[in-house]
């Protein structure tokens, strides 16, 4: 077995060459006796993904994991996101290393060979930097990024001090996004959400929920962050911008008639009526109180919103908007980039029970389509109402094949987080909590977060665990001390 040195600026690795088909052996090994299709689509993902890894001469980070669209291209919210699941094998998967990729052209004024298609995607790297240090301790690369290079700090006031039109030294796409006094101008293609219906048509005189959310959700976890290296003037700083954008937030884009967040015309800020779940970045920020994220959830739960057979629509079914036969991309297709993060939101308000009813419709409707609908493959986004692909925007033709690519984040991360249950794995606390829901054989083996590595199984009302190390495992908040070795923890 081959292994070739790769270096970045943040991080340096050893990364394993390996075919696809034997990836398996180098990830967590989920079980789940309750439906062994997800089994299969969970190594799927992983084999798609793997054969994305790329390598660029002149890029920053070379080996990087590609989002499967354009070869000549990257997005920055499509690598954030993969992240999300490149972590659970960071010795094959280079996910939290590729947004060097990002963050020296854009703020160390480096050249780039790949066009950066949106400079002015969604700014939550802070968000999927803490998840990366929770799960991995790497307290040398959180020292780097927030005490050496700032990547963090800085790229939240390059995109506040953004304006429209900016032309950058690397090619790329227009740029939209500009701070004003109530929030943020900002396009749908450079939101992500390509044809959005929101904005009904005049998309100039509108304040994005997303983009004021997410710079909310970055500076919450530049705060925390900064906190945990010792940079106490950066944590107070960060802490005083969460509170005045969520204060903003709040006061602003909260519409208490229909107990949602919505985006608002610049003119006069009244609220554009759209529901989406772009709406939920809010809630992953942090910023409803409890009575508000019920109200949000709500929705979620409501057939003819947001829910239905196959929940986190992109655009409410009952709006008008809604396409119902082909999803038509962003106007009610599923995406797993916006599913996940919606499920991360209301996972974080403590409802678990919801995450993973959520989180088991979406992979079992990718799994149907999978095994029904050909070529068999993960696709760039799904029908809203049958187990197929959908349609690029107002055309019949389908979506991108093989898009793994964010969609990943179904079988693998969504799989493992709320079907399973493992909802939150923190190498720094060594501990992991355990949403135990499910009657069937189910669990995980090699599992590694931080040193350690671990299985842990249920059947039959008990937990079998082997570790190499101990750590605490909490299952349905009933605290257990694992121990090295092999133990049997009885909890039915």
């Amino acid at each position: 077995m081959r292994k070739r040195l790769v270096t970045g600026l943040l991080l340096v690795g050893l990364f394993v060459k390996i075919a696809a088909a034997q990836v398996e052996n180098f990830v967590p090994q989920p079980v789940f006796e309750e439906n062994k299709d997800f089994v299969e689509l969970y190594y799927q993902a992983w084999r798609s993904a793997y054969k994305h890894i790329k390598t660029q001469e002149g890029l920053i980070q070379s080996p990087y994991i590609d989002e499967a669209f354009w070869d000549n291209t990257i997005w920055i919210w499509d690598t954030e996101f993969m992240v999300m699941f490149c972590k659970y094998a960071p010795d094959v998967f280079p996910g939290i290393q590729s947004l060097n990729n990002f963050y020296v052209p854009i703020l160390d004024n480096k050249p780039s060979p790949l066009n950066i298609q949106h400079p002015d995607n969604p700014p939550f790297y802070a968000w999927i930097e803490a998840e990366y240090f929770k799960f991995t301790n790497d307290k040398d690369h959180l020292d780097k990024l927030l005490n050496k290079t700032r990547y963090l700090q800085r790229h939240f006031e390059w995109f506040d001090n953004l304006k429209a039109g900016t032309k950058l030294h690397f090619k790329h796409a227009y740029v939209k996004a500009e701070k004003v006094d109530k929030g943020y101008r900002w396009g749908g293609i450079q939101s992500g959400m390509d044809n959005t219906p929101r904005g009904r048509g005049n998309r100039n005189d509108m304040l994005w929920i997303d983009a004021i959310s997410q710079q909310a959700l970055a500076a919450k976890y530049i705060n925390e962050l900064a906190q945990k290296t010792g940079n106490k003037a950066d944590a107070k700083l960060y802490a005083k911008k969460y509170n005045e954008l969520k204060k903003m937030v709040n006061t602003y884009y909260w519409n208490q008639e229909d107990g949602f967040y919505y985006d608002l015309k610049e003119s006069d800020l009244s609220p554009i009526k759209v529901v989406t779940p772009a709406s939920f970045w809010a809630m992953l920020a942090g910023i409803p109180n409890k009575n508000q994220a019920e109200k949000m959830v709500e929705k979620l739960r409501d057939d003819e919103c947001l829910g239905g057979v196959v929940p986190w629509v992109t655009v409410a079914r009952n709006d008008q908007d809604f396409n119902a036969e082909y999803g038509d991309y962003w106007r009610g297709s599923i995406w797993l980039p916006t599913a996940y993060m919606g499920i991360k939101a209301i996972e974080k308000y403590g409802y678990l029970e919801e995450a993973a009813e959520n989180a088991y419709d979406i992979v079992k409707h990718m799994s149907i389509t999978y095994k029904q609908f050909e070529p068999h493959t993960i696709w760039e986004c799904y029908n809203p109402t049958k187990p197929e692909p959908t349609t690029l925007a107002h055309k019949k033709e389908l979506v991108r094949p093989d898009f793994c690519g964010w969609s990943a984040l179904g079988p693998i991360s969504l799989f493992v987080e709320n079907v399973l249950g493992f909802y939150e794995v923190n190498a720094l606390e060594k501990r992991i909590r355990w949403y135990l829901h499910n009657d069937s054989k189910h669990g995980i083996k090699k599992l590694k977060f931080g040193e350690i590595v671990t299985d842990i199984i249920f059947e039959d009302g008990k937990v079998t665990v082997k570790s190499n190390e101990p750590y605490t495992l909490i299952i349905n908040k009933k605290k257990f001390k694992v121990k090295k070795g092999s133990s049997v923890l009885m909890v039915r």
